[in-house]
């Protein structure tokens, strides 16, 4: 026998038996109660759909108890460990790990898509001198939509690899040529004989040398952060991915409205938050004083907690040994001594405990980009790179799922009811 939920409405003494399926029940099956012909029929409420299943995906897996984070089935861990990003990319957009052949093909598709049009340097060159970084990248993903107006054929599978490939190689180039706009420098053309990070650092930071010196350590682990941001469900930035494309825009649109939503302080700069944070604690023998604030209500502990994970963030545990390594290399960062101890209280403390209020990925990331000279405004661009490819693998997934339509969410109407219009002279 199915897995149904039986409903029994009081008002009119019937009863309703709803299936279930994976866990989750159809919100149109609530439509049937009604309590007259005229009735619509029972809608759900979920502000912020902290309880509402949008699609099925078999991209990523959280189980936010546990604190486990699963890309394709492959445990965060091991990737970071054993992965690069180029190669859990391919894993997220195409379901399985590489051969290496695969790799080597899949590699050199990025690699020879990371020239942009020069029609796209002048559009950036129109930009205020210090405008931010994250408003360069979005609006110029926009830009690029009218440069390759074959993007509109979302149907044809074809097309939508030539776009996945396309955007994942050039949204390094437009962060990185974003934040030499923003410093006053001249753009840096890629490097086709450098790994994808190896480039990436190249365009940002190569001044007169011949050949940009990538330091091993910091490629690596700008490689581990990019691949344990690559992807999360069904965050803000997501849903807006694909609430867009369910209306069919073009992938480089609809990428620029996520990397809007990346924009906001409460996504891709909540590690800013972060280092503000850590700046106004301002030393060590100050965290207990700032712990007692927050317990009594008076202020917040930033990069602590997280609404999916009720335990230690797993991408949390990677990051720490990560940050090890750059500060190994680049000097350790003097707010590390204030996070660590800020860490080591609230994990001891049953206040925090209780709330399951654990370090999140951002505790630890800012302090690794800061180490590695970026500026704050770089730190949501830094994110945008590869989540692009959590963002493209769905946007893909959407459009080939059946049961998927144009996205529009109910509302209750809670306005006034229907009044006659009065002329000026009466109001």
């Amino acid at each position: 026998m199915a897995d149904t939920l039986t409903i029994k409405d009081n008002r009119t003494g019937k009863t309703y038996e709803v299936p279930i399926t994976d866990g989750t029940i159809r919100a149109m099956d609530l439509r049937q109660i009604r309590t007259g012909d005229d009735d619509f029929g029972l809608m759900t409420y979920d502000p912020a759909f902290q309880n509402t299943a949008s699609c099925r995906s078999r991209i990523t897996y959280i189980d936010g108890d546990k604190g486990i984070l699963l890309y394709r089935g492959y445990p965060i861990e091991q990737l970071a460990e054993h992965s690069t990003f180029i190669e859990t990319a391919y894993l997220i957009l195409f379901g399985e790990l590489p051969t290496q052949a695969q790799l080597d093909a899949w590699t050199q598709e990025i690699t020879l898509h990371t020239m942009l049009h020069e029609n796209v340097k002048k559009f950036m060159e129109g930009f205020q001198y210090d405008a931010h970084p994250m408003g360069i990248l979005l609006s110029t993903l926009g830009c690029l939509s009218t440069i390759y107006p074959d993007a509109k054929r979302i149907s044809l599978e074809d097309s939508r690899r030539l776009q996945i490939r396309r955007l994942i190689a050039k949204v390094p180039t437009i962060a990185a040529w974003a934040y030499r706009h923003s410093i006053g420098r001249p753009y840096v053309y890629p490097d086709n004989d450098l790994s994808f990070t190896g480039n990436f650092l190249n365009m940002l930071f190569k001044m007169t040398e011949l050949k940009y010196n990538v330091n091993p350590t910091l490629e690596r682990a700008l490689d581990v952060l990019f691949i344990l941001h690559a992807d999360h469900e069904q965050n803000c930035s997501t849903s807006v991915m694909r609430g867009i494309g369910s209306s069919q825009a073009d992938p480089y649109t609809a990428l620029a409205g996520a990397a809007g939503a990346l924009a906001g302080p409460l996504h891709g700069g909540a590690n800013e938050a972060v280092l503000r944070m850590l700046n106004e604690i301002g030393h060590v023998k100050h965290v207990p004083e700032f712990i007692k604030k927050v317990k009594g209500g008076d202020g917040r502990l930033m990069g602590f907690g997280h609404r999916v994970y009720k335990s230690y963030d797993p991408r949390a545990r990677i990051i720490k040994q990560t940050a090890d390594e750059v500060f190994a290399v680049t000097g350790k960062n003097p707010l590390l001594d204030i996070a660590l101890e800020l860490e080591r209280i609230a994990l001891e403390d049953e206040y925090f405990v209780s709330r399951k209020l654990y370090p999140n990925v951002d505790f630890y990331s800012g302090l690794i980009y800061q180490a590695m000279s970026f500026p704050v405004a770089m730190f949501p661009v830094l994110f945008a790179i590869p989540r692009t490819a959590g963002w493209l693998a769905q946007w893909d997934e959407m459009l080939r799922d059946p049961d998927q339509k144009i996205a529009r969410p109910r509302q209750i109407y809670t306005g006034a009811t229907t009044r006659d219009y009065k002329g000026i002279d009466k109001r």
